[in-house]
């Protein structure tokens, strides 16, 4: 049994935003996600990609945003369970809850801060014949590592902004990048556009539109790819096959857990606290709706801050706790590391 003050569900920014507002107020954490690794969508779905929209930030990778977060909530020394997924709650008698996950971990908090995103991702996969004995295998629905990809051939399927932003940073990576798409026009951002089209003109990228893969060949391995291009069938060789066609957002287990759900967002309460219709248990960051939502990572940001606000004053009833600033106060890590501002000094200026 994992005990710690606050549980939370999501690894993403608002959850790791969430452990260093708890720890100024001495509160411990522990962070539960069903992905393999820290940072939400931003490890998952684009850590190369930068954001223009974090105050201080003129722009960051969204990977080492998350980089920076850990690093910001390290001295609070947060738990993780990574790899394991929030399956069912049980409230106890004294108004706490042990959750359990889908491998049998269980975790005991009077605090539970769900900071999933938009929920677990499912991608959404194009319907080819025997695709999923191929994944793992050279079909790939997300990137991680590009230098996976370093002198290898990928064929790109899509026509949205993943396609075509992952053609472009692959196009000086791998040894050769087809883009496959269904339709002549893309849809995407226009300065990415034209940079495909700058990249095929340079012949650093295959352009095949509009077409469709309808097969994978290959016997242990993805080889070769079945197009139908403008009624015609061929083949053509590759290492790898990146189907790019979004992906399916679902709140999985928790869905079943009692909470007013809406659009796929569990409802809170804005005005106060983000706190759902179950007492001690709080939604944060993308996962929450409420009238004039909106998502972005700064707004979750706010979010997580309130909530840990009212989660010290359901750990510590009757307790006043006094805001004070970091510049004044300074910052007390769990591990005994101290930050804070130098001193004043008093002395005469003669």
């Amino acid at each position: 049994m994992i005990k710690t003050d606050i549980l939370i569900i999501g690894a993403g920014p608002t959850g790791l935003f969430a452990v260093f507002e708890a720890g100024l107020l001495k509160l411990k954490c522990h962070i539960l996600d069903a992905l393999p690794q820290a940072g939400g969508q931003l490890s998952e779905l684009y850590p190369k990609k930068p954001i223009y929209d974090i105050p201080g930030f003129p722009e960051v990778l969204a990977g080492d945003l998350i980089d920076n977060l850990q690093e910001q909530i390290k001295q609070f020394e947060p738990g993780y369970t990574l790899g394991e997924r929030a399956e069912t709650i049980e409230k106890q008698e004294d108004g706490s809850f042990i959750v359990t996950s889908n491998k049998g971990t269980k975790f005991h908090a009077p605090v539970i801060a769900i900071a999933g995103g938009l929920g677990s991702f499912e991608p959404r996969k194009p319907l080819i014949e025997d695709i999923e004995f191929y994944e793992d295998k050279g079909v790939k629905y997300f990137i991680k590592n590009p230098e996976k990809f370093r002198d290898k051939r990928v064929v790109i399927a899509g026509g949205g902004d993943s396609a075509l932003d992952w053609s472009i940073f692959l196009a000086n990576v791998a040894s050769e990048v087809t883009l496959i798409h269904r339709r002549n026009e893309f849809r995407g951002a226009l300065d990415s556009v034209e940079k495909v089209q700058e990249l095929k003109t340079a012949g650093k990228i295959k352009l095949i539109t509009p077409a469709e893969v309808i097969g994978i060949n290959g016997a242990e391995h993805v080889e070769s790819l079945d197009i139908e291009e403008n009624g015609a069938h061929r083949k053509i060789e590759t290492d790898f096959f990146i189907p790019l066609f979004g992906l399916t957002p679902k709140l999985g287990p928790i869905a079943d857990w009692g909470l007013d759900i809406e659009k796929n967002a569990i409802k809170v309460n804005n005005a106060l606290d983000y706190q759902t219709n179950i007492p001690g248990i709080f939604a944060i960051g993308d996962v929450n709706t409420y009238p004039g939502k909106l998502k972005l990572i700064l707004c979750g940001f706010h979010e997580a801050t309130l909530m840990c606000q009212a989660a010290y004053q359901i750990i510590n009833p009757g307790k006043k706790y006094v805001l004070k600033y970091t510049t004044v106060s300074g910052v007390d890590g769990f591990d005994g590391t101290r930050k804070e501002a130098p001193k004043a000094v008093v002395k005469a200026i003669v």
